[in-house]
């Protein structure tokens, strides 16, 4: 099991955010994780990324305790979120935004790059053609020289996806990947999720829209802070509880 999650509880004030959450990841799935506002569904990613740190419970990734974990220590360990990473910087290229988070992980010595060496010119022409080849896989390579502030808001969130693949993950937490794209971009999105997912990530996805989660292998339903269904895409759209916690009873399509 590539990721696992048992008894996780988190309280606030005295209210549990998070109350005895269980969820596992095998590697090279797609997992939803779904629910109303305020389910406690960002509270999960804040857990598993050391954002936040558990009142109780475990969560192992590649068999190892990560539950105490700091930010940096659990993206080391190769588990990116994109809501975590720096914003974009605006009047950097798409390149450099990308560029900058290789470097977060960097190849060449304080030494080599302050006397500008072979070894550090080297690694530099390799961060750009590894950079290039993710630009080419999210569909992004033509606006390469574009700063980025001057995207359409969708393809700014695939220069996010960009920049956390930049950092090499094994599993990818997206949160809301496709919230305030239109169809063409959703359509767009959820390919590149799925050529992520080929390529060999494993990824955790937050999302609202139900048509969205049909990209899932499983989907986890969370609802005040406890998990209340798993299943298939089906299973989850057919589930009573689901329905009415997820929409109010009403029809989930």
């Amino acid at each position: 099991m590539l990721l696992e999650i048992k008894g996780l509880t988190k309280y606030f004030g005295g209210l549990s955010a998070v109350k005895d959450f269980h969820m596992s990841v095998r590697q090279g799935e797609i997992v939803g994780l779904i629910g109303p506002n305020g389910a406690g569904k960002t509270t999960v990613f804040n857990l598993i990324t050391g954002i936040l740190q558990p009142d109780s419970g475990t969560i192992t990734f590649e068999g190892k305790d990560i539950t105490a974990k700091r930010p940096h220590e659990v993206a080391a360990l190769g588990i990116a979120r994109t809501f975590q990473l720096t914003p974009l910087f605006p009047f950097f290229t798409v390149l450099e935004n990308v560029t900058a988070c290789f470097h977060l992980h960097p190849r060449s010595g304080l030494l080599d790059t302050f006397f500008n060496t072979k070894k550090y010119r080297l690694n530099e022409a390799r961060i750009r053609e590894d950079a290039l080849g993710i630009l080419r896989m999210l569909g992004l390579e033509r606006f390469k020289d574009e700063f980025a502030v001057n995207l359409p808001h969708g393809f700014q969130k695939l220069l996010g996806m960009a920049r956390a693949m930049a950092v090499r993950p094994k599993l990818m937490l997206l949160d809301e990947p496709t919230s305030g794209m239109n169809w063409e971009e959703i359509s767009n999105a959820l390919s590149i999720i799925r050529k992520m997912r080929d390529g060999g990530l494993t990824i955790v996805l937050v999302e609202h829209n139900m048509e969205v989660i049909d990209i899932c292998d499983r989907v986890v339903a969370m609802n005040f802070g406890q998990k209340i269904a798993e299943g298939t895409v089906q299973e989850i759209r057919e589930n009573k509880e689901v329905v009415e916690a997820y929409l109010g009873g009403a029809h989930v399509a």
